[in-house]
């Protein structure tokens, strides 16, 4: 389509506005995603001026109408509004709630108004406005209502938890009680979340967003949320550092009127059904979740500074089972007594402290300013249960510290948002004890190696060993201008100064391994790690700065059609691994040794050799957005709509560092000579010594005598992981029941590419991974003399088509009831077996392992919800998840030993996952200013066994394992469990 004259006329306006933007320093991820826009035309009146009141808090903006009635109003705080026109001496007045990160389109007529009379004083009023659908945006999103997550029933009070009442969006609560969100088939690690317009990334670990990478914990009070909505593809070009999902969330603030909340909930031992290992042993482990919090809000100044602030605290108790796994290599009779009594049941406790305060000042109806704080502190001893004894933990504090100064100017035509903020955070796992680990094993055992090694028991002191974490701060300047007809431009530019760190001493207790079929007093092998002299000893840190720039324009072309066109760009320095310098000693060794000098090595060495110039920041991360919504009836009822873009997400720091941390921190491991007297490996064996198990000699074996140990050599052009996405769908607005239903179906496909990886580097003297005439076998034994190579690099992907629908009946005041109703079919692969950590070891690459169903996500899933306010203040809710059995990947080894590969299946049964919840609350009016309430939920409530954990052993050698594709005793909490909540409000 050529654009007309009026277009064509302001390119200086633009220019304007986006060298005033780049002219701005900036902040920690985009300031208006959070923000609400109202948009639309005012018939016959041309000038008219359009006024936005928020009825809680007096904020005001005013905007006029261009020549063609059209107006923009933006940068509006989600809440109730009364929108006024006033043209030719009439008014007219329509009251609108505005959700989070909304684009609503609201067409005005003041041809029948009244004549406008003297200005008034907005009075307190419980105001109800009219929810405006948001149907013309290419956005596949959804919304979750703060009566939703008041009112679903949830264990957790994590806001997180009702975000997979979206399409393609999983909130997952694994074993440990640990809680992650996952979009697709990406790793959870690929999501961002934006409280108030500030994003949460954690740049060091792969959790996706800070605190979450492995916490009980919550990212935020969810006293303080006030809505927020998931966004699973088509964002526009604001969003940074994201390549799957995205959680767009706003505060609560203070009003014109005080108000507070209390609340308390628990639940027990007593109060939940057994854990499948507790029925075995008839004694249940003891257990509690308690979580209780008070919320405070209200004026300073009326109409101009507010208040709020939050406190929520969680103290859990939760059970773990300790087990046995299934062999044929051993027989469980074979274990001491000692060890077999650790079997059974245990517990991990955990607590949890938020705090987030909030001031804003509205100075006048042009400038505002906000300050916000947030700080959580955790403890916690973590039990894993599995083949972890209850000695065999760690005590791990996670802390964090954010700060977010924002100011917001209104003009006529455009609006500017600054934000300038700092954080600090901090996720430090220790050993509950010093001293040695115990690792009682069996394996198949040959004359000259021990084969398909099973850990059985691990028992005494735990390696883990590390502190990791960010500090800095960051300013961000994003402007918004309307004063072009018919588009709304968006452009922003960011910089942040942040200083990543990791302390990773793993190994400091050194690990013994032991064989059961040999020796429980002897072992075979030891790992451990000590500081190299003369180096920070396992201290990594690295200045990090970032910088981005995005431009956006949503361009509504005519009454039916709307284009979103959008591109980012995002740079980061990273001196870590720019400026490292490969030891010369390593490098002349690596470039030396025969079995990787060869073209069967696959790879050269020289791309993993750095010089300290010979590497620099990835800048081609052009971030092209693209979308488009067509109104069939202009009604906003019947939409089609779709998109393709590219997002990058970053390389976490906790990958990139391992590099230097191996060279300040050696990490040793050797094998003994078994209790036979035969040793089973090809790297060879020393003679056993008890004076081994005094880590000081270690230690100063280490210092002594060389000892191979294992490096890690990133590669010298490094990337960064992103996705490609493409989007088709269509939305409706029908009637059904007496009221308006919102339904959408949508078609996705996202590939994304360029995963780190770690893969093994050493090879076989003729260069090769497997030994001739097989297929499985990596080379292990084949060290080179100096230690052991491991590899990083881009290479991990998936693959994802979708179909994503939903219908909801929104909840509303007036009918007092709402439905929810979320359907998934995922058809997704990944290339490589990898569910966590990024280790690639079965194959020389992934084309080694071809392209596999994507472990953790199920093929259907269905989530349903519903919300009724019944007689006598009594509200009922529920919320239903379905999944199908997900895929589990494990190593068929039935052609033989030599022939093995990564096979997959699924778990016999009619449900992977299946969860039915209630919640039934009771609310009294006093009489006075203050409410109580009551509530109970019911989680679990047919209490479905949903397996955690299952026998992946296929078989060895034609012999198959009858204990195949069988669970053993580990679920997904929880249990049937009852929980009490009593609250007070005012």
């Amino acid at each position: 389509m050529k654009p007309d004259s009026r277009h064509l006329a302001r390119p200086s306006l633009l220019a304007c506005a986006l060298a005033a933007c780049l002219g701005c320093v900036a902040a920690p991820a985009v300031a208006q995603s959070t923000a609400a826009t109202v948009r639309g035309r005012v018939a016959d009146a041309a000038g008219a001026q359009v006024t936005a009141t928020n009825t809680a808090t007096g904020l005001t903006r005013s905007v006029r109408a261009n020549a063609d009635g059209r107006y923009v109003l933006p940068g509006l705080p989600p809440g109730t509004y009364r929108i006024e026109v006033s043209a030719d001496g009439r008014t007219s007045s329509r009251t609108v709630t505005l959700q989070v990160g909304q684009t609503a389109t609201l067409d005005l007529d003041v041809a029948d108004a009244a004549p406008a009379g003297p200005a008034t004083t907005l009075e307190r009023v419980v105001a109800v406005g009219e929810a405006l659908p948001e149907t013309r945006t290419s956005e596949i999103a959804t919304y979750v209502s703060n009566r939703q997550i008041e009112a679903l029933p949830q264990g957790t009070r994590n806001f997180l938890a009702f975000a997979d009442v979206v399409p393609g969006v999983q909130f997952i609560r694994d074993g440990a009680g640990n809680t992650r969100l996952r979009g697709g088939a990406q790793p959870h690690g690929a999501i961002n979340v934006y409280i108030d317009g500030v994003g949460q990334k954690d740049y060091v670990l792969p959790g996706g967003i800070t605190g979450q990478d492995t916490s009980r914990g919550n990212p935020f009070p969810q006293s303080a949320i006030g809505e927020y909505k998931v966004i699973t593809q088509n964002y526009k070009a604001e969003f940074d550092q994201i390549s799957s999902a995205a959680v767009v969330a706003a505060t609560r603030s203070g009003s014109n009127e005080f108000e507070g909340d209390f609340f308390w909930d628990r639940t027990s031992t007593d109060w939940r059904d057994p854990t499948p290992a507790e029925e075995r042993s008839g004694v249940k482990t003891e257990s509690k979740e308690e979580q209780y919090g008070v919320s405070l809000g209200g004026p300073i100044l009326a109409d101009r500074l507010h208040f709020f602030v939050a406190y929520e605290a969680k103290e859990y108790v939760t059970p773990k089972t300790v087990f046995l796994p299934g062999s044929s290599f051993y027989s469980p009779d074979d274990v001491p007594a000692d060890l077999r009594a650790l079997v059974g049941g245990t517990s991990s406790p955990f607590k949890q402290d938020m705090y987030f305060g909030k001031l804003s000042w509205s100075i006048d109806d042009a400038n505002f300013v906000e300050f916000s704080a947030q700080v959580r502190r955790e403890e916690e001893t973590v039990r894993n249960g599995g083949q972890d004894s209850p000695r065999y933990a760690t005590v791990n504090a996670n802390d964090i510290d954010r700060y977010d100064l924002r100011y917001q100017y209104s003009g006529s035509r455009w609006l500017n948002d600054l934000h300038i903020t700092h954080e600090d955070t901090a996720w430090a796992p220790q050993p509950l004890s010093s001293g040695n680990g115990y690792i009682l094993t069996a394996a198949e055992l040959t004359p000259t190696e021990r084969r398909q090694v099973v850990e059985i028991l691990r028992d005494g002191a735990s390696p883990n060993n590390q502190r990791k974490g960010q500090k800095g701060w960051s300013v961000q300047n994003d402007v918004t201008f309307t004063g072009w007809a018919g588009h709304t431009l968006k452009m922003g530019v960011k910089f942040k100064e942040v200083e990543v760190n990791a302390i990773e001493r793993h190994f400091a207790n050194p690990q013994f391994y032991y064989d059961v079929n040999l020796s429980t007093t002897q072992p075979y092998r030891v790992e451990f790690a000590t500081g190299v002299p003369g180096t920070r000893e396992g201290f990594t840190t690295s200045k990090n700065r970032q910088f981005g720039l995005y431009i956006q324009d949503d361009w509504e072309v005519n009454e039916h059609l709307t284009l979103n066109l959008g591109v980012r760009w995002d740079y980061e320095t990273s001196p870590t691994y720019e400026d490292y310098v490969t030891p010369a000693t390593l490098a002349a060794q690596l470039r030396a040794w025969p079995n990787i000098n060869n073209a069967n090595a696959g790879y050269d060495i020289d791309d993993y050799i750095s010089t300290g110039n010979n590497r620099e920041p990835f800048k081609d991360a052009w971030q092209p957005r693209v979308g488009f919504s067509y109104d069939l009836n202009a009604d906003q009822r019947h939409v089609i709509f779709g998109g393709a873009g590219r997002a990058y997400d970053r390389n976490v720091f906790d990958y990139l560092q391992v590099e230097v941390n191996r060279t300040s921190y050696g990490r040793y491991s050797f094998y003994f000579t078994d209790a036979d007297g035969v040793c089973r490996q090809a790297s060879g064996c020393v003679p056993w010594d008890p004076d081994y198990l005094n880590p000081g000699v270690l230690a100063e074996l280490a210092r002594t005598v060389t000892l191979p140990r294992e490096w890690f050599l990133n590669n010298n052009g490094l990337k960064v992981p992103y996705s490609d996405q493409f989007s088709l769908g269509m939305r409706n607005v029908f009637p059904m029941f007496g009221h308006d239903w919102l339904s959408e179906v949508t078609l996705s496909h996202i590939r994304s590419k360029d995963g780190i990886a770690f893969r093994l580097g050493n090879r076989r003297p003729d260069g090769s991974y497997f030994a001739p005439g097989t297929s499985w076998g990596a080379p292990w034994g084949f060290d080179p003399p100096f230690g052991r190579i491991i590899l990083v690099d881009n290479m991990l992907g998936t693959r994802t088509n979708a179909l994503l629908t939903k219908l909801e009946k929104p909840y509303t005041r007036e009918s007092g009831w709402g439905v929810t109703l979320a359907y998934t079919y995922t058809d997704a692969e990944q290339n490589s077996n990898v569910d966590g950590w990024p280790g690639l070891f079965d194959y020389p690459d992934t084309e080694g392992f071809g392209w596999l169903p994507a472990r953790g996500v199920a093929r259907h899933r269905l989530v349903g919800t519903a919300i009724w306010d019944g007689p006598w203040g009594l509200t009922l809710s529920t919320k239903l998840t379905l999944e199908s059995p997900k895929p589990r990947v494990g190593v068929n080894c039935l052609p033989g030993g030599d022939a093995c590969f990564v096979d997959w299946y699924r778990p016999e049964g009619t449900y992977g996952l299946r969860q039915w919840d209630l919640s039934l609350a009771k609310e009294w009016d006093t009489g006075s200013d203050v409410k109580l309430r009551v509530r109970a939920d019911v989680l679990n409530v047919t209490n479905a066994r949903n397996w955690a954990g299952y026998d992946d052993w296929w078989g060895f050698a034609g012999v198959p394992n009858p204990n195949f594709g069988r669970h053993n005793d580990d679920i997904v909490l929880p249990t049937r469990t009852f929980k009490l909540s009593f609250g007070l409000s005012w």
